[in-house]
């Protein structure tokens, strides 16, 4: 598969790296544990896929550091259950992405947050959440990058979080619709969109909570 322009050319732009304080970042994986289980969803799935090994990279590398992760998900309309049944349902043969589930299932210290709607802080409990974790900085990843991902990317940005959007952590039905939100992100909403192999954690001291930088 091709790899965009903009994953390209943000690559070349961030060579020497981009430095991320552990101290009051988080990563948010939206929407990876997906069945994908819709009419044409096979060119998704491919980039999924592909989208997961880097992704499974980053959070190793994050959760080293010390940087907290929540899954933040779709229930698919299933009201009655739970997220460890969501997990079930999108790792099993039967789902269309459960290689990608599978992949980037959580941990026991990992948190989660179920979402009725397309942004990731629309009727949940993601802000509580970030200000009990002190948390001002975001790095979002997941699917669909023209959708949920971007959504949660804009009401981040109007809760003045700073925003990381990882390139080769983000995907969406086409190239062209990944490029898209991207660029909205990266100009619109004052994201750093460099690859996830140019993000460097570094320790700090204890967060703050009074300010986001």
């Amino acid at each position: 598969m091709a790899r965009s322009a903009t994953h390209e050319g943000t690559t070349r732009a961030n060579a020497g790296g981009v430095t991320v304080p552990v101290a009051g970042t988080a990563l948010l994986l939206i929407d990876v544990i997906n069945d994908l289980s819709f009419e044409g969803s096979g060119p998704l799935v491919a980039q999924a896929e592909s989208m997961a090994a880097p992704l499974a990279r980053l959070k190793r590398r994050a959760t080293t550091a010390g940087v907290p992760t929540i899954y933040i998900n779709d229930n698919f309309g299933q009201w009655r259950s739970d997220f460890r049944r969501t997990v079930a349902h999108c790792t099993a043969h039967s789902s269309p992405g459960h290689r990608v589930s599978k992949r980037l299932r959580p941990t026991a210290r990992d948190y989660f947050v179920l979402k009725p709607k397309h942004s990731g802080f629309f009727d949940t409990t993601l802000d509580t959440l970030l200000e009990t974790l002190g948390v001002r900085r975001v790095i979002l990843t997941g699917i669909a990058g023209n959708i949920c991902v971007l959504f949660t990317a804009n009401d981040a940005y109007m809760r003045e979080y700073k925003i990381f959007a990882p390139a080769d952590c983000i995907v969406s039905n086409t190239a062209a619709d990944n490029d898209h939100a991207l660029r909205q992100i990266k100009t619109v909403l004052k994201g750093n969109i460099a690859a996830s192999t140019r993000l460097r954690f570094r320790a700090s001291g204890r967060a703050r909570t009074t300010r986001r930088q």
